[in-house]
C-alpha cells in the first residue's frame, strides 16, 4: 500500500498497543489532511489517562471499549494490528474499505533491504543474529518486528542503503500480498492453533513470507521440513538450504554461547544470510563469539545452592522442551511444564521425559495434567519421574530446592503458553529467575520460607 494512495481517506487505527501509536505517528505525518479514527477496546477512562494528550486532539475520533469493532465501518483504510484476527472484523467492513497492516505498509514504501525471518521457534534469535553479524560487518543496519521496534518508526527516514532484519510472526504476515527481498524460513509446528481454524491456515500465513517473493530475491530455508519445502516450490527466488554440517565446518574449534542443535540450525541461517552481504569470515566468528542467549530462551538464571537453572520460558509447544532437554543434556534433573491448553498432544514429550534422566516433573495447570497423563499412558514397566502439582511459580521453586540435588539443572520449559497463570511469558521468566535467587537455601532469609507448606 503505497503512502500516496491515502490522501484523503478515513483511516482507522485498529488496536492501539506499540505498533498501533507507531502507524499513527507516522500516517500523520505523511497524511496531514487525513480524518483518524483510533479504536481499541480499552476502556475510555483507562485511555484518556494513559494518552491524555492524544484523548484532547479534537481532530482524532475515538472507539473505545466493547463496541471498538463499530470503528471499521467508518473507514476507508483500516490499519489493523496483528493480534485482531480478519475474521472477527469481517462483518463489520464496509465494500471498498482496505485492510492493512503496519508490515504492509513497511515492505510497500521501504528503499532499503528487508530481511524477514519467520519460524514457530527460534525467529528472535536468528534475527537477533544476523543483526549483529550485519553490524559487525559494518552495515547499516536496524532491527525491528516483535522483537526490534515498530517498523513504521524507521521508515521516514530510511534509505536505499539501509538494511531492516524484520521478525516476522504469522500474524505479521497474514494477509500480505509483498514479501521481503530476503525471506528466512526456519521451521514449523503447529502453534496459535487458538488463532488459526487449523495447521493449514497457520502454514498459509507463513508462507506470504516467500510466496511474493521474484527471481533477484533469497529464500533461505529448511529443507528438511516438508511444509516448508512444499511452500519454497512457489517462490521463485534464489533458494538456500540452510545446512548444520555448513555451519559447523564455517564455526570450526571456536565456541559460542549457544547451545544445542536447535541454535546450531539458527546459526547456519544467519551464516546463509551474511554470505549473502559477503561479511568477511572473521567479522561472523567475531560477532558469534560475542553473541548471548536472548532471555528467556534457554536463558541460565544462576546456579544457587549446587543448582544450575535454566529459564526456557518462551518454549509453548512440546518441540521446544524436548530441544531444551537435549541440548542441556542428562544432569538436566528437573522440570517445570504446563500452562494454557491450546489442544495440543504432548505424546513426543512425554517419550523423551521417560528416557531421559528427569526425576522430578513440576506441572502447571492446565496441560501439566494432560502431560502427566501422557506421561503414564507411555511408562510401561519404566519407572516415571515423580510429579509434583502446583499453581505458582513461588511454590514450584520451593519444591524444585526440595527434590533437585546438588550439581543437577532444574529447567522451566513448559510446552505450553503461560496465559492462565502469567501475564505473558515475561513475567513467568522473571518470577522463576526472581525466586530462584530469593529462595537460595544458602540464605538465612530463604530458610523459613523453604519450611513454609
Amino acid at each position: 500500500m503505497d503512502l500516496k494512495n491515502l490522501a484523503g481517506k478515513k483511516i482507522v487505527i485498529l488496536g492501539f498497543g506499540k505498533e498501533g501509536q507507531s502507524s499513527l505517528s507516522l500516517l500523520k505525518k505523511f497524511c496531514r489532511k487525513n480524518d483518524f479514527i483510533i479504536a481499541d477496546q480499552m476502556e475510555k477512562n483507562i485511555f484518556q489517562k494513559k494518552f491524555s494528550k492524544l484523548a484532547a486532539d479534537k481532530n482524532i475520533r475515538f472507539f473505545l471499549g466493547k463496541n471498538y469493532l463499530n470503528a471499521v465501518k467508518e473507514g476507508d483504510i483500516i490499519v489493523k494490528t496483528p493480534g485482531i484476527p480478519l475474521i472477527k472484523i469481517k462483518p463489520f467492513i464496509k465494500k471498498g474499505t482496505k485492510v492493512a497492516s503496519q508490515t504492509e505498509i513497511f515492505l510497500a514504501n521501504c528503499p532499503g533491504i528487508t530481511i524477514g525471518v519467520t519460524g514457530t521457534k527460534g525467529k528472535s534469535t536468528t534475527s537477533s543474529l544476523i543483526y549483529k553479524i550485519l553490524k559487525t560487518g559494518e552495515k547499516k543496519v536496524r532491527l525491528i518486528g516483535n522483537i526490534g521496534k515498530p517498523a513504521l518508526s524507521f521508515l521516514p527516514k530510511a534509505k536505499p542503503e539501509d538494511i531492516f532484519v524484520y521478525e516476522m510472526s504469522c500474524h505479521q504476515l497474514a494477509e500480505l500480498k509483498q514479501s521481503p527481498e530476503i525471506a528466512v524460513f526456519l521451521n514449523l509446528y503447529p502453534e496459535h492453533l487458538d488463532y488459526y481454524k487449523n495447521f493449514s491456515s497457520y502454514s498459509k500465513a507463513k508462507s506470504n513470507i516467500a510466496r511474493w517473493q521474484n527471481k533477484n530475491n533469497y529464500l533461505i530455508y529448511n529443507a528438511e521440513d516438508k511444509a516448508i519445502s512444499k511452500i519454497a516450490k512457489t517462490s521463485p527466488a534464489k533458494k538456500i538450504k540452510i545446512d548444520i554440517s555448513e555451519a559447523k565446518n564455517f564455526i570450526g574449534k571456536e565456541k559460542t554461547a549457544l547451545m544445542g542443535n536447535f541454535n546450531l540450525f539458527n546459526i547456519a541461517a544467519a551464516i546463509e544470510t551474511a554470505k549473502i552481504f559477503k561479511i568477511p569470515k572473521e567479522k561472523t566468528l567475531e560477532a558469534l563469539k560475542k553473541f548471548k542467549p536472548l532471555e528467556h530462551r534457554l536463558e541460565k538464571a544462576g546456579t544457587y545452592f549446587g543448582i544450575t537453572f535454566y529459564n526456557d520460558s518462551l518454549s509453548t509447544i512440546e518441540q521446544s522442551a524436548i530441544a531444551a532437554l537435549e541440548a542441556l543434556g542428562p544432569n538436566v534433573e528437573t522440570i517445570m511444564l504446563g500452562g494454557f491448553d491450546r489442544g495440543l498432544t504432548f505424546k513426543n514429550l512425554a517419550e523423551k521425559i521417560l528416557e531421559s534422566n528427569l526425576k522430578n516433573l513440576i506441572l502447571f495447570p492446565e496441560t501439566g495434567q494432560k502431560i502427566w497423563d501422557e506421561v503414564k499412558k507411555q511408562t510401561k514397566g519404566k519407572t516415571p519421574p515423580q510429579a509434583f502439582f502446583t499453581n505458582n511459580m513461588a511454590d514450584a521453586i520451593k519444591i524444585a530446592y526440595k527434590n533437585t540435588s546438588k550439581r543437577k539443572i532444574c529447567l522451566m520449559s513448559c510446552a505450553s503458553t503461560s496465559f492462565n497463570l502469567f501475564r505473558d511469558y515475561r513475567e513467568k521468566g522473571e518470577l522463576f529467575k526472581k525466586y530462584a535467587k530469593e529462595f537460595n537455601p544458602a540464605k538465612k532469609s530463604a530458610a523459613k520460607i523453604l519450611c513454609q507448606k
